[in-house]
């Protein structure tokens, strides 16, 4: 068999509709477009936003509007005081750590450690982001801090 032989399957194509091509074909004259108006001409019609008028139901949700960033990072938080409450004095804190200790959801997602309470133990602590005063809480009572990279 060479290309030149290849044909579909018996009755598996049909011949396309030859509108406009005489009253004898049977589509001739207004080739089944009716009489006269918009939707007789080519690219007439409305679009499937226009509801005759009335504000289109896109316009009516508040909830379709904006757009969602996709390069969003979305941070897991955990404050000082929480690190006191359940770590020792020289422990390593990383995100899989935090995540055994029930105080995030997963290792895999980003951690920010927050600046809200005391901290009185010094720790080394690894994570994604800081705020300026986790950071200069942790260091004050000996601790350090490690920034994590951000991997996608």
């Amino acid at each position: 068999m060479k290309l030149h032989q290849l044909q579909p399957a018996p009755r598996s194509t049909k011949n396309r509709k030859r509108v406009g091509r005489g009253i004898s074909a049977g589509q001739g004259k207004t080739a089944g477009r009716g009489a006269k108006g918009q939707n007789k001409r080519s690219g007439g019609g409305k679009g499937p936003y226009f509801e005759g008028g009335q504000l289109p139901l896109v316009r009516r949700l508040p909830l379709l509007r904006g757009f969602t960033n996709r390069n969003r990072v979305e941070y897991q938080p955990v404050n000082v005081y929480s690190l006191a409450d359940l770590f020792t004095a020289g422990a390593e804190i990383s995100p899989f750590e935090l995540a055994a200790a029930g105080l995030i959801r997963g290792a895999h997602r980003p951690v920010a450690i927050l600046g809200d309470g005391d901290i009185q133990v010094a720790v080394h602590v690894k994570a994604h982001r800081f705020t300026a005063s986790a950071r200069s809480k942790i260091e004050a009572v000996g601790g350090t801090v490690e920034v994590l990279s951000l991997e996608r």
